[in-house]
């Protein structure tokens, strides 16, 4: 499955999910190769100034890429519904406090984190609490047949949660998958409390603003 849009109008421009988006780009394009082991948050001796650096690091392309296409899918509505500057604060506390459980999940470890992950998870359990009725337009391919349907964001965003308990259980040390958990759960658990500008299904039919049906 391979998420496409949802069907909620912006009504301003993400510019800050946009610069958060270039930011990574930029930073992944411009730093040296042993900018993960010098500037990555180690959870055996974390500082506060590796934590914020280590979110716009990444390992590798796909990992770039896989981060910022769940960012560019949930990031703009969520900016939408807290406003510019409170969605910038909400995305780099989200990020600390992910990186922060997994530093308290295996303290000794000396492997560097990096990675937008855990901040991006936040946006992720902000947009399910303020937009559970949301559908996600999907491209679904089974075997040589490709079809587009709306799955519930509720559906979709709980089999990635699925999949995180699932590959953390099979395999633990690979992928911080702490962080990705207490991201999400974060912004579950916060978003309601700073959203100034939440849109509602009846608010969007009487502005005859719904995308699709």
């Amino acid at each position: 499955m391979f998420p496409v849009k949802d069907d909620i109008p912006t009504d301003r421009p993400p510019l800050v999910t946009y610069a958060l988006l270039l930011a990574n780009v930029v930073v992944f394009l411009a730093v040296g190769g042993d900018a993960v082991a010098r500037h990555g948050l180690v959870p055996a001796d974390p500082t506060v100034r590796d934590a914020l650096s280590s979110m716009f690091l990444h390992t590798g392309l796909l990992h770039l890429v896989g981060n910022l296409l769940f960012l560019w899918w949930f990031g703009p509505n969520v900016e939408d519904a807290l406003g510019r500057g409170r969605f910038l604060a909400f995305y780099v506390v989200g990020g600390l406090v992910a990186a922060g459980a997994q530093v308290a999940i295996d303290p000794s470890s000396t492997a560097p984190l990096v990675g937008a992950s855990g901040a991006i998870a936040a946006v992720m359990g902000a947009y399910l609490r303020l937009y559970p009725w949301a559908r996600v337009l999907t491209l679904v391919c089974c075997l040589f047949f490709f079809t587009v349907i709306a799955i519930p964001v509720t559906v979709l965003l709980a089999g990635w949660i699925a999949l995180q308990v699932g590959f953390a259980l099979l395999d633990p040390g690979s992928v911080a998958y702490a962080a990705h958990l207490a991201g999400f759960a974060f912004g579950l658990l916060t978003a309601g409390f700073v959203a100034t500008h939440v849109k509602t299904p009846e608010s969007l039919l009487r502005r005859g603003r719904a995308a699709w049906q």
